[in-house]
């Protein structure tokens, strides 16, 4: 589905990521691991057209997209749930949603796409006419998740989910980040906690220094040295 070949990007001609490759097949759920700093978010904010690469190439189903604005990259099938959440604090749970869904083409079509991420996440049903404001750090969290849903993407990318919450939210959110996975959602996950992000992915990917330096399924990563040496203090 994903494909980034090669790719370089950064900030003012600075580089902070340097000849990246990996892929991500349809229906999987991909985590890229690593410390903060390491440039997972550059990878992120390049694959969905917030900054352009100064080298590579990025594919999305088989299409160049590494020259596309983020609107268009949106409207083909990626929606980039941001480090930090950046929920509208102001405005309710249900005006919040309805954002997400602006690239959907009736009142039926998001009215129903509505009605599926409510049966996701009851909580945000509950609190529907509350400001955002009002919400706690989890609820937020699945709050900008359910946004990034309500554009019916192909593929999720979720950028730090675990930033600032407790570890009770860090589970809850990774419970239904599994559900959304069960339900057939292709995944890329951006996150410093190592163990909690490969022990949900299908496949991993290490990022040190703004290079890919490992990958392999979950499970080989959290059993390879270098993970364990690096970032699991073993």
């Amino acid at each position: 589905m994903l494909k980034v070949k090669n790719l370089s990007a950064g900030y003012d001609n600075v580089p902070v990521i340097f000849d990246v490759s990996f892929e991500i097949n349809e229906g999987e759920m991909v985590s890229i691991i690593g410390s903060n700093g390491a440039g997972k978010t550059t990878i992120l904010r390049a694959v969905s057209g917030l900054i352009k690469p100064f080298a590579g190439e990025i594919e999305f189903l088989g299409k160049r997209i590494d020259m596309l604005p983020p609107h268009e990259i949106v409207k083909l099938g990626i929606a980039h749930v941001p480090e930090g959440r950046h929920v509208f604090g102001k405005m309710t749970v249900r005006d919040n949603l309805l954002i997400g869904a602006y690239t959907l083409k009736n009142d039926d079509e998001v009215k129903k796409t509505l009605e599926e991420v409510y049966e996701i996440f009851p909580r945000l049903k509950e609190r529907e006419n509350q400001k955002a404001e009002t919400l706690s750090g989890g609820e937020q969290q699945m709050l900008a998740i359910a946004r990034g849903l309500m554009s019916k993407p192909k593929l999720l990318m979720v950028d730090e989910m675990s930033l600032g919450l407790m570890p009770i939210f860090v589970d809850k959110v990774l419970e239904i980040l599994k559900e959304i996975s069960r339900r057939g959602m292709t995944i890329l996950l951006v996150e410093q906690k190592v163990q909690e992000a490969l022990e949900v992915a299908d496949r991993g990917y290490v990022l040190q220094t703004g290079r890919i330096v490992a990958e392999g399924s979950g499970k080989e990563l959290l059993e390879s040295e270098l993970v364990k040496k690096a970032y699991m203090g073993m």
